[in-house]
């Protein structure tokens, strides 16, 4: 099963016959964008001003098929979801590790850990192709952060090793790119070149799919150990997505280093949000995610064959293992 994303403004879901179908505004009668069964469906994504009939929407929630609510640029507004999954004995053991200091650092380590070695690896694959002092500069401090990992004995001094790590990180990444990008370092809010648009996009996708991998299994979402827990902040999700950031990476290097995406899938817009992307580039850069998160992997500890996103399930089953077995740590995919 794959997401549905919907991006065509004033587009309306409708169900019929257990088939989701995406109607656009215009037209009588308006010409249908899609049609898809129901059970094909994994998540419906929506961007920015998008309608669901109520008929639609109890047969999302019936089959247990979120709704993520997007801004037309990608920012994440919300999320319509059934309830909770039983797992209360999880969740219990779940809060009660979030108040035992040692187990939540351990927890922690194990994610920086796993992000620093997944993008010292990227930059290593990278470099091979082009070296690069500043690349191989910031290649060398990614392994001093990562020999520096296990001394942390605070979430704040973590926090601080993991901040100062993905700066040197992106002095490295961004020399990857043709100077006609702009892209100088990572800015999120606003995003003011192509290149952290595409990042921004990126990385919302992936804390969705981090954060209902994190459902899927029957953790809270919103109770994390790498992440400070803030209202309405799915902080174990984005713990969870950390060590897969550099996927999102790879796929803005290769679109924007491949000619399938181009400068002019841009264009200027307004001081709140100062470059936005095009449709025929969102429609590019969708399927090319979708198209990423079906590679497979081995996964290192079920052994499997699967695919990203089924990868995902799996790392979030091995947080639920760590949290039931009492077992602080986290061993990461160890990308190559």
């Amino acid at each position: 099963m794959a997401p549905l994303y919907v991006a065509h403004q004033g587009a309306r879901l409708r169900i019929h016959n257990r088939r989701l179908t995406v109607e656009a505004a215009e037209g009588n009668p308006p010409p249908i964008l899609a049609n898809v069964p129901l059970g094909q469906v994994s998540q419906v994504v929506l961007f920015g001003n998008i309608g669901l009939t109520t008929p639609a929407i109890h047969a999302l929630l019936s089959e247990g098929i979120e709704v993520v609510f997007l801004t037309q640029d990608g920012d994440y507004r919300g999320r319509l979801s059934g309830e909770l999954t039983p797992h209360v004995p999880l969740r219990r053991a779940q809060y009660r590790h979030l108040e035992d200091p040692a187990f939540t650092l351990g927890m922690a380590h194990g994610f920086v850990r796993a992000k620093l070695e997944h993008q010292r690896t990227l930059l290593q694959r990278h470099q091979r192709e082009a070296p690069d002092p500043a690349v191989s500069a910031a290649v060398t401090s990614l392994e001093h952060f990562l020999r520096q990992v296990p001394h942390k004995t605070t979430l704040a001094s973590l926090r601080g090793l993991e901040g100062a790590a993905t700066a040197a990180y992106f002095s490295g990444y961004r020399r990857f790119f043709d100077p006609i990008w702009r892209f100088e370092a990572r800015q999120r809010r606003p995003p003011p070149d192509p290149v952290n648009v595409l990042l921004s996009l990126g990385y919302t996708l992936l804390a969705e799919l981090a954060t209902s991998a994190v459902r899927t299994v029957g953790l809270d979402p919103y109770a994390g150990f790498l992440h400070e827990v803030v209202y309405n902040r799915p902080a174990l999700g984005l713990d969870l997505m950390e060590e897969f950031r550099p996927v999102v990476d790879g796929l803005v290097l290769w679109a924007c280093r491949s000619g399938q995406m181009t400068p002019e899938d841009f264009h200027p817009g307004d001081a709140e949000r100062p470059v936005i992307l095009g449709e025929r580039g969102r429609r590019v850069f969708l399927q090319a995610f979708e198209e990423r998160l079906e590679r497979r992997f081995t996964h290192p500890l079920s052994g499997q064959t699967l695919t990203l996103r089924q990868c995902l399930i799996e790392q979030a089953r091995q947080i639920a293992h760590r949290i039931t077995t009492g077992q602080a740590g986290y061993q990461g995919m160890g990308f190559r």
